[in-house]
């Protein structure tokens, strides 16, 4: 279900909410399934730099190889937005065995 809509969503638009989903719940924030999420939320107010930028990418590849089993992900990159706490993460990989690649906008992520 598309969580601003309640429409029926599958397939592509529906791997999409799940990653954002993932990416921006914090690690053990959800009650009975604590090692659900990301680690990226914890470095939102991190210094934009090499170092960080290397974090998320690590936060985001794990916390996809973790819960999302649909996607296998070959790369990944991070643009910041327009506003403060925004980001566009582009992921490439496999999803149901064809090539993909994807922007995944985050709203309060770094």
């Amino acid at each position: 279900m598309d969580r601003t809509t309640g429409r029926h969503i599958t397939g592509m638009e529906h791997l999409k909410q799940s990653i954002a989903d993932i990416l921006t719940t914090p690690l053990g924030s959800r009650l009975q399934r604590r090692t659900y999420g990301s680690l990226l939320p914890g470095l939102i107010d991190q210094p934009d730099n090499a170092r960080t930028r290397l974090r998320c990418y690590a936060a985001i590849a794990s916390a996809l190889m973790n819960w999302e089993p649909r996607l296998r992900v070959t790369r990944v990159g991070m643009t910041s937005g327009d506003r403060p706490g925004t980001a566009t993460v582009t992921l490439e990989g496999e999803y149901l065995g064809s090539s993909v690649s994807m922007a995944v906008p985050l709203r309060g992520a770094a």
